[in-house]
């Protein structure tokens, strides 16, 4: 599966941007779909994901604000974030695999494949 992430960009506080991740390689419907961010000095961060055996999960530090989806006729999913605050500033990234068991959603170690991530800067 090859991940190409868009959509980063310049917003100011409270504004919104919608980033999408391109799928290719592999049956997209077959995948199942996460978005992480991370900053310098920081550990990888989960934001949200997308699986078919639990829905949508989300960090609490973005719930409520950001929207995971996903639209398998185009092969992509997407991240609609709204309310932006100066700390949701990172490089995110989307990632992937084949099955992710919901208890292991949030953790980077679960999705064998990454985007090559999408800026977001979002100034106060």
């Amino acid at each position: 599966v090859q991940l190409q992430a868009s959509g980063g960009g310049l917003v100011q506080a409270g504004g919104s941007l919608r980033l999408s991740c391109a799928a290719s390689g592999r049956t997209f419907s077959g995948v199942d779909m996460a978005w992480f961010r991370q900053t310098p000095g920081k550990d990888r961060e989960f934001v949200a994901a997308i699986i078919r055996r639990g829905g949508t999960y989300y960090s609490n530090s973005v719930k409520g604000r950001f929207t995971i989806s996903r639209d398998n006729a185009k092969n992509t999913v997407y991240l609609e974030m709204n309310s932006l605050k100066p700390e949701d500033t990172a490089v995110y990234y989307c990632a992937a695999d084949l099955v992710v068991s919901p208890h292991v959603v949030r953790h980077g170690n679960a999705y064998n494949y990454w985007g090559q991530g999408t800026e977001v800067t979002v100034s106060s």
